[in-house]
């Protein structure tokens, strides 16, 4: 097929730089602006902290351009640099958050929670203490290194033979892994190295000393663990031939047993414990809302490129094409640190503007902290409220927390779908997930309610609902259905 040229007129939008950064700020929570706030100042040297107490004299801006724009026949139109696109005496100029948190001030007092004993830490030196040769207490090592964030060994043992023989140099077998994983399945806590969650409870039913309910619970993991993991008691019951005292005591005994071995230890290596930083804080006494910006240091653009330009300014006798061309490579630096302070202030307006919306349309909730007041409330009327566009309230919503004179709230948690009760009343769908969450809780748990039931239920209260709307529901709640709620 012969090639040919082809004119075409097409429409396309596309995002400035500009656009693209800003975008990139307001998406992120507290602690990752503070991270791309460090690497921008890390990576752009005309970018610093502090506040901005120098200027550049304007007759000198002038004249310095002026003998630019007039310098040899080797300048170019396109390098013309006016230095008042980002120098200039206004507010562009540095940028700190408006109204800087006090961190002494006690009215928006919050704590970050995390455990300090590293779970990885632990055991190793639990290892180390082993009394076996130095080869075997490696590979108890190497298998610690490998277990997952609840303590288990997601790994097969042949693959992780052939690892370490790789990294090692050794010629360990298969066998000699396996003795090693007993000896970190002998460690604490109990159940620790496991490679599923039956091996997991059954590791912990051996270290308790022997009674019938425990040799009972043993056979339920053995032989009708599936069966038992569905809820299917009466099954494993008349498989095992256990009257229903036994079976009581064993399942008591099995639901009393610890499910994820790393409970209660936090490992900088296997699991990131995230602590929640609110993005703002509210009084709803005082009707004050701030971000909370304590970390956050004013940026200003760095003092030493303003003297490179008023250097080159007051000397001509020294304008060379080296230093011409360090003032333009410090102008597309300049360019970039006043482009990266108007992004963080936009994302300052934008937030605070959308969060203000959102507190004037659950002001009942902001005033009482009952959940029942929240009211329906779309990302669409927020943005019609704040004149955004509904993918930039998405975006500035997203894993962002408040911390409000009730507590600490995502603010995706302010948002809800409607619906029209029997009385013509609009209702909050969570409010309909929280009495349906009250309905499971004080349910017959020998006789759970199905999901048709619990519709039923529902509707007679007055919410026009379906089934598969209550399964949508109750999924979203984290509930199971009602075989899996089923207690013997």
């Amino acid at each position: 097929m012969a090639q040919k040229q082809v004119l075409q007129q097409q429409l396309k939008q596309t995002l400035s730089p500009q656009q693209l950064l800003v975008v990139s700020l307001l998406e992120c929570p507290l602690l990752e602006l503070e991270n791309k706030i460090q690497q921008e100042l890390e990576e752009n040297p005309a970018l610093e902290e502090g506040v901005d107490h120098t200027a550049l004299n304007a007759s000198d801006e002038e004249q310095m351009f002026d003998e630019m724009g007039k310098n040899s026949e080797s300048s170019d139109d396109n390098t013309a640099i006016d230095i008042n696109d980002y120098l200039s005496d206004d507010e562009s100029e540095d940028f700190s958050y408006a109204g800087g948190y006090v961190a002494e001030s006690s009215d928006y007092a919050f704590v970050n929670y995390s455990s300090s004993q590293n779970f990885t830490e632990y055991l190793q030196e639990q290892v180390r203490m082993l009394n076996e040769s130095e080869e075997r207490m490696q590979m108890a090592a190497y298998i610690v290194g490998n277990l997952d964030e609840k303590g288990y060994l997601d790994r097969e043992i042949s693959l992780l033979t052939v690892d370490f023989n790789l990294q090692f140099d050794k010629q360990v077998t298969e066998t000699d892994m396996f003795e090693a994983l007993a000896d970190v399945q002998s460690l604490d806590p109990a159940g620790v190295g496991a490679r599923s969650l039956d091996e997991c409870l059954l590791l912990q039913l051996e270290r308790k000393p022997f009674t019938p309910s425990i040799d009972n619970a043993m056979r339920i993991l053995e032989e009708c663990y599936e069966a038992f993991a569905q809820r299917h008691y009466d099954k494993v019951q008349n498989e095992l031939q256990l009257s229903a005292t036994e079976m009581r005591e064993a399942i008591q005994e099995i639901t009393a047993l610890n499910p994820r071995p790393s409970n209660g230890y936090s490992d900088t290596d296997m699991e990131k414990i995230n602590a929640v930083t609110p993005d703002f804080l509210y009084d709803s006494e005082t009707d004050e809302l701030r971000l909370n910006n304590q970390s956050i240091p004013p940026l200003r653009v760095g003092a030493n490129y303003v003297q490179l330009f008023q250097d080159y300014s007051g000397n001509v006798a020294n304008r060379s094409p080296e230093r011409r061309a360090a003032v333009i490579f410090a102008k597309q630096k300049l360019d970039r640190a006043k482009s990266f302070i108007e992004a963080v202030k936009q994302r300052e307006t934008t937030l605070l503007t959308i969060m203000r919306s959102i507190i004037i349309s659950q002001r009942p909730f902001f005033q009482s902290g009952d959940e029942f007041a929240i009211k329906p409330l779309t990302m669409k009327e927020v943005a019609m409220q704040s004149n955004c566009e509904i993918s930039t309230v998405s975006r500035a919503v997203g894993n962002k927390y408040i911390q409000t004179n009730f507590g600490i709230f995502p603010l995706k948690y302010f948002f809800s779908e409607g619906m029209i009760t029997d009385s013509g009343e609009e209702v909050s769908t969570r409010e309909i997930k929280s009495l349906l969450k009250e309905m499971i809780e004080s349910e017959d748990k020998k006789q759970p309610l199905p999901d048709e039931k619990l519709c039923e239920l529902l509707q007679q209260k007055g919410y026009p609902i379906a089934r598969r709307t209550v399964a949508k529901y109750r999924e979203q709640l984290g509930l199971p259905v009602a075989r899996l709620r089923k207690s013997f």
